[in-house]
């Protein structure tokens, strides 16, 4: 049990005792108590006043006085200021505290709940690399598996990989029309980076056969359209036209209707149609498609399985929406029988999310193929199937909310066991300080090449520090990678992960600021004391704690009550906000004072348990970030 949560079962006995009210010891808020006061830890007396029937003050001398006579052992004073109640913990139970816990490698570890939680993250599509926003997403991901299975959750990672649909296709038609029969092998280019140049291609391709029709379209041409857009575009233009004002609600439904006019118009160029009747042929399975559908992903599968190689990302189970959309479709036939998706005249089928404040959500197209929402359908209902899940946590962005709101409406109104335990992770997008990137216009920051930059940052400023001559060559190199890696997971999981950010490599690599290198420094620095002399096993006589020593040691014994705090809030951030912490007053701590030089053989031997302890809780915590701390650096 944390110290936290026995101060608040003490405080609800306490008031059981002086008042005869029984309070749970939830409703009881307790926090440390903050740094102008003395104390250690705080109770706040404000919502209790009511329910005590006294003043803070009075309630606070009362309670106080309670608390310290019933647990003398633990308390050794306090104070009322207002409606706060600080309690001064004796140094005795942090000393026992350390003694028991200061060679735990797996400080904080929980056991086994038996909840079963499966986590969904990274679902690349194959027809371009994976760029800095999947970066987050897979950082973001694995930590929080990592972080609810070490608050003893049973957790399958998976990811699902967007390996059909219309994005391949455009990849497909261009390396069909431009490609001369170029491979990554024949061109000396990874994978994915090799498929992503196609489709760039065949986007810029799109915008300059676009740019010529929506210039005739203007002008009343309408020849290259087809007749259903051709209706619907007439409309567009009428209602465009009616807006004649420049109020700001105006301009922004003017600007919504060109932007619904030039998809129309995408949607019409000689290209797309290609890619739109290959999307066709996908799904009748057609024998040279397939091939070259085959033969493409691989080139991307090759190029991923790199990436994630060098980034530390990896999954219990990877699903492909190539066979996911077919139990979609059987999905969305079961619904129709049930009535829950209906038909409309032109074939396609819909559901009716109107009574929930939404709209109608198209599911299946009038030609019979799939859209997003078809394979996911049908990859819940198969994920649950296999790992009968307690929680199926989906790590999408925040641009997603609408679908992920649906997807689980959906499967609320078919019935499903599992709907209730769908939770959306959602996260917002990573920019760069120049502005937003785009994938069509292929102005995204390439994960590769963000590795490599963060790598070349990271051994720029180590060979500035003058600290690494005595490193054999491939050490150091190993060095820049742990450090260039540390640096940007820590980086994009410092923030709340509902915040948007944007990505600075340069200040994510400083051996002083708010950054993984910081507290890899550190850590590297208690190291080199311990490898000079370890803690005796013997246990030392109860001795005084100066005021860092027991500042240190009470962050440490919080650990566990963070760890569970960033579980409940499916929040890296609370980690990685503490141990950057916990990092900063070790530095105040052994800048104030020596270990192997202390003034007594007593002092020396706690500081270097409080080193061993700090130690394990850096790289415990920065392990569930996914982030290596190197013992010398």
């Amino acid at each position: 049990m944390s110290l936290i949560q026995h101060i608040k079962n003490i405080t609800a006995a306490s008031i059981q005792e002086v008042y005869g009210l029984d309070l749970s010891p939830e409703a009881i808020t307790v926090n440390q108590t903050k740094p102008e006061f003395e104390g250690n830890y705080t109770i706040v007396l404000f919502s209790l006043i009511k329910q005590l029937k006294r003043s803070p003050e009075q309630a606070g001398q009362e309670l106080g006085t309670a608390i310290i006579k019933s647990h003398s052992d633990l308390f050794t004073g306090f104070n009322v200021i207002k409606g706060f109640l600080n309690l001064e913990i004796g140094d005795r139970y942090f000393l026992e505290f350390l003694k028991k816990s200061f060679n735990d490698p797996k400080i904080g570890q929980q056991p086994p709940t038996g909840k079963k939680v499966m986590v969904e993250y990274s679902s690349p599509n194959t027809n371009k690399p994976i760029h800095l926003g999947h970066l987050r997403n897979n950082f973001l991901g694995w930590s929080i598996a990592a972080i609810l299975e070490a608050n003893g959750g049973e957790v399958m990672k998976t990811c699902i990989v967007n390996d059909r649909g219309i994005h391949i296709c455009k990849s497909m038609i261009a390396w069909k029309l431009y490609g001369n029969g170029a491979t990554p092998e024949s061109t000396g280019m990874k994978g994915d980076h090799f498929v992503g140049k196609y489709y760039v291609q065949c986007e810029n391709r799109i915008r300059e056969e676009a740019a010529g029709i929506l210039e005739k379209v203007q002008e009343g041409n309408f020849e290259a359209i087809n007749e259903k857009d051709k209706q619907k575009l007439v409309e567009l233009l009428e209602l465009r036209g009616a807006i004649v004002g420049d109020s700001d609600k105006e301009i922004e439904k003017r600007k919504k209707i060109e932007d619904d006019v030039k998809e129309i118009v995408r949607s019409n160029t000689p290209i797309m149609k290609q890619a739109q009747e290959m999307l066709v042929a996908w799904e009748q399975e057609d024998p040279e498609v397939r091939a070259l559908w085959k033969m493409m992903n691989g080139w991307v599968y090759d190029g991923f399985e790199v990436t994630y190689k060098t980034i530390g990302s990896d999954f219990d189970k990877t699903y492909y929406e190539s066979e996911t959309y077919l139990p979609g479709k059987r999905f969305v036939d079961a619904g129709v029988q049930e009535d829950v998706f209906f038909k409309k005249e032109d074939g396609s089928t819909w559901i009716d999310l109107t009574d929930q404040g939404l709209d109608e959500k198209l599911v299946l197209r009038k030609d019979g193929t799939s859209v997003y929402i078809t394979q996911d359908l049908g990859l819940a209902q198969q994920k649950f199937e296999e790992f009968p899940y307690d929680q199926s946590i989906y790590v999408i962005a925040d641009e997603q909310n609408y679908h992920m709101k649906v997807l689980q409406l959906i499967l609320k109104k078919t019935n499903k066991p599992y709907a209730d335990g769908i939770f959306h992770l959602s996260y917002g997008m990573v920019e760069l300080p120049g502005g937003r990137m785009k994938s069509r216009e292929g102005n995204v920051v390439d994960a590769d090449e963000m590795v490599d930059e963060m790598n070349a940052i990271a051994a720029r400023h180590t060979s500035e520090s003058g600290k690494v001559k005595d490193f054999e060559a491939e050490e150091l190199n190993q060095l820049y990678q742990t450090i260039g890696l540390g640096a940007l997971k820590f980086f994009l999981l410092r923030v709340d992960p509902k915040k948007r950010m944007i990505f600075n490599p340069e200040e994510s690599i400083d051996f002083h600021g708010f950054t993984g290198p910081f507290i890899q420094y550190t850590h590297a620095r208690i190291k080199s004391i311990l490898r000079r002399e370890s803690p005796a096993e013997n246990q030392f006589e109860a001795t005084p704690l100066l005021k860092l020593e027991k500042e240190l040691l009470l962050m440490l014994e919080q650990y566990p009550v963070v760890l569970k705090q960033a579980a409940d809030e499916y929040n890296p951030s609370v980690i990685a906000i503490y141990c950057f912490n916990v990092a900063k007053t070790y530095n105040s701590f052994y800048t104030e004072h020596s270990v192997l030089n202390a003034e007594s053989e007593e002092k020396k031997q706690l500081r270097l348990m409080i080193c061993q302890l700090t130690a394990n809780v850096i790289k415990h915590s920065m392990g569930l970030l996914g982030i290596r701390v190197p013992e010398k650096m």
